[in-house]
């Protein structure tokens, strides 16, 4: 429910502020008064794109605040998923800069207007002339029914439903075109993959190749060297270690003549023990090591397929050649097992087809059960309106595609008069009957849906005395269980809100401003008598206001 509006520096208006309560509130004024300037304004915290060129100070910013109590519309959800702060009072702000840029609060925390316009819609319905051509529109039409037929629920596990089947659908799809492309790259890939498997690839592998490879290649040098240092080490003349050995003993003699001479000592046993140790692993460089071409031929081979597959492959490392191996793999095991895959997921598709298609019926099923419903509620609402003769054609059909609504195609089609052809809405009706139409559905959808406060902008244009006290009397009927704001320009609508704001321009110094009051009794009856017979009131039109309100 709108509590409370205000609008500064928009159009003609300087500062506006406005209170509403609930029930039937009626909104009037002169041709050019303003009222489309409060509708603008309502309209920007309820998402519609700002101007600049609405500003009336061009140097100020534009501010529009409206409060809405919000406790019976179920929003917590809404407001927990958009990480915003829930307040059964809740405050929208819209602010338009001089600079042209817009900004948007939710209880003063800032949001985008994607975000603002889905809480407006569940907020504001504003029904204008230009709304009045959703009628024709097959979504529009199902809502109606589905509202009849408590649809929200089994629609809602269907759409979720759905996209789980899309996304299912959009998966096989993939795996098809994958199948496609991958026959012709599976054979070059298993290919590469082969030449892959083939090698030696480990971490470090290629500098331990090229390390045997230098040994293998230089083996005579080596083992000469290994026998030469063997010798120096262990000549029975002057070999290192018979000399250490002659040295160990004379050091052994002296340790006893201090500490000293003890530490030389063990520092000249600690040099033996090496030296020895050193021998000991040159022998067995010496005992291990042969001239062997086959195995130098091997390692160079291991080592030239690597160097060729880092060069074919522009890489630098083994640690890359293993990655791409690894993604081959992959590849390669995806092409072989893609027949299974999507055998899988067709099956999987079947299964989530058949849910969908059970839900599908039994929303449709739903529907056709309240058709003749619907029609009746209608046909009573128009007869009321003056449309006594007007009739509707419902049919629903199967379709074979499934739609966001179901599987449903609908038929709604009209007829104003007894014995005229079945017409769309948008075609045969004219617009004084699409109002009178779209009020009856508004009405219905009243009794069936918990509907935010709705705004009927001029709803009775095009309709006659007698007709438009009945469009009143439905809206102040429809006021009993929620808050309804009406824009009009007949006196009959006009007597049977609960409020009476008028809009009216007044000039002043700094130029004309737009502004609301709330009319007590007697301005209601002055106000009404104007309607009726122009500014100068005679005083049949002040008894015909009077009648009206009484």
């Amino acid at each position: 429910m709108l509590t409370n509006l205000s609008i500064k520096n928009y159009a003609l208006i300087d500062h506006l502020n406005v209170k509403f309560t609930n029930g039937f509130t009626i909104i009037t004024g002169e041709t050019g008064a303003g009222k489309s300037i409060l509708l603008g304004g309502l309209s920007l915290v309820l998402g519609n794109r700002a101007d600049l060129s609405s500003l009336k100070e061009k140097d100020n910013k534009c501010i529009v605040e409206a409060e809405f109590e919000v406790s019976k519309y179920g929003l917590k959800p809404f407001f927990e998923a958009n990480d915003l702060e829930y307040e059964e009072k809740t405050i929208i702000r819209r602010e338009i800069l001089p600079s042209g840029k817009s900004r948007a609060f939710i209880n003063d925390s800032p949001v985008n207007l994607g975000v603002l316009t889905q809480l407006g819609e569940r907020l504001i319905d504003v029904h204008s002339q230009h709304q009045t051509l959703k009628l024709g529109e097959n979504d529009f039409q199902l809502k109606v029914i589905d509202a009849l037929a408590d649809n929200e629920k089994p629609l809602q596990a269907y759409r979720e439903d759905l996209i789980v089947y899309q996304k299912t659908s959009k998966e096989l799809d993939r795996l098809i075109n994958f199948q496609k492309t991958a026959a012709k790259e599976h054979e070059y890939n298993s290919f590469l993959l082969e030449e892959l498997s083939a090698a030696p690839l480990k971490e470090g592998i290629v500098a331990e190749l090229e390390e045997q490879y230098e040994e293998l290649n230089n083996v005579e040098v080596i083992m000469d060297q290994l026998s030469h240092g063997e010798q120096l080490l262990n000549d029975e003349q002057v070999g290192v270690l018979n000399l250490l050995t002659q040295l160990k003993q004379t050091s052994s003699k002296l340790s006893a003549f201090g500490n000293q001479y003890q530490a030389i000592n063990e520092r000249i046993i600690s040099v033996f023990i090496e030296l020895d140790d050193i021998s000991g692993e040159l022998n067995q460089f010496q005992e291990r090591l042969e001239v062997n071409p086959q195995l130098l031929e091997e390692v160079n081979g291991k080592l030239q397929l690597l160097y060729d597959l880092l060069k074919k492959h522009k890489v630098q490392d083994v640690s890359e050649l293993i990655a791409i191996k690894e993604a081959l793999e992959k590849s390669v095991s995806a092409t072989e097992n893609i027949d299974a895959d999507i055998l899988a997921k067709k099956k999987e598709l079947q299964l989530l087809e058949k849910e969908l298609n059970a839900r599908a019926q039994h929303i449709s099923n739903n529907r056709k059960s309240v058709i003749e419903t619907l029609k009746e509620q209608l046909a009573a609402s128009l007869g009321e309106l003056g449309m006594a003769s007007a009739t509707f054609k419902i049919e629903i059909n199967p379709s074979k595609e499934f739609m966001s609504s179901g599987k449903d195609d609908l038929v709604f089609l009209f007829s104003a008069n007894k014995g005229s052809a079945y017409g769309e809405l948008k075609r045969v009706a004219s617009g004084g009957e699409l109002s009178r139409i779209m009020l009856a559905i508004k009405a219905i959808l009243a009794k069936y849906e918990n509907l935010p406060t709705m705004m009927f902008d001029e709803i009775d244009t095009g309709v006659s005395g007698e007709i438009s006290t009945k469009m009143g009397a439905i809206m102040q009927e429809m006021s009993k269980t929620m808050q309804i704001f009406s824009i009009t320009h007949l006196p009959q609508v006009a007597a049977k809100g609960k409020y009476h704001y008028k809009v009216y321009k007044e000039e002043e110094l700094l130029g004309t401003n737009t502004k609301m009051k709330k009319l007590s009794e007697e301005e209601r009856v002055v106000e009404l008598a104007e309607m009726l017979g122009g500014k100068t009131i005679s005083q049949s039109a002040l008894a015909h206001a009077k009648q009206l309100l009484n």
